[in-house]
């Protein structure tokens, strides 16, 4: 499952969505905004996303993922919108029967989601102006 949201994501109801018998594994990843980047102070985050485009796009990754690695269940969702210091603006989790399997493709979905799904983000800084920052930027 990979979804856009314009909603603050909920980590505990998402991390339930792993749930199985065959799961031996949990693996999840929260990308927060932080208070800084590059040398420069930053006050918070906005997001825009082409959301029919990011979504399908992202539900190719989760399917890449699925069949690539061995997996129970995996879910991603990326926020859109002005987003505060401390938020989550990513999360992805993956359930799996074993470790490797679920590091290895939680890490595969960040990494793709980032490079692939149609997402800009701007930040805004201390200083007072706000720029956006070109796709996949940390």
């Amino acid at each position: 499952m990979f979804a856009i949201s314009d909603k603050p994501i909920d980590a505990a109801r998402l991390q339930g969505e792993l749930e199985g018998r065959g799961v031996g594994a949990v693996v999840c990843f929260e990308g927060r905004v932080r208070d800084h980047n590059d040398g420069r102070a930053v006050n918070g985050l906005s997001y825009q996303a082409y959301v029919e485009l990011a979504e399908a796009e992202g539900r190719k990754i989760v399917e890449e993922a699925r069949a690539r690695f061995a997996v129970e269940r995996i879910v991603c969702v990326h926020r859109v919108g002005d987003l505060a210091l401390g938020e989550i603006a990513v999360w992805a989790g993956v359930s799996a029967g074993h470790r490797a399997a679920a590091f290895d493709a939680c890490r595969y979905v960040v990494d793709e989601v980032k490079a692939r799904v149609p997402i800009w983000k701007r930040e805004h800084y201390a200083e007072g102006v706000s720029e956006w920052l070109h796709p996949g930027a940390e």
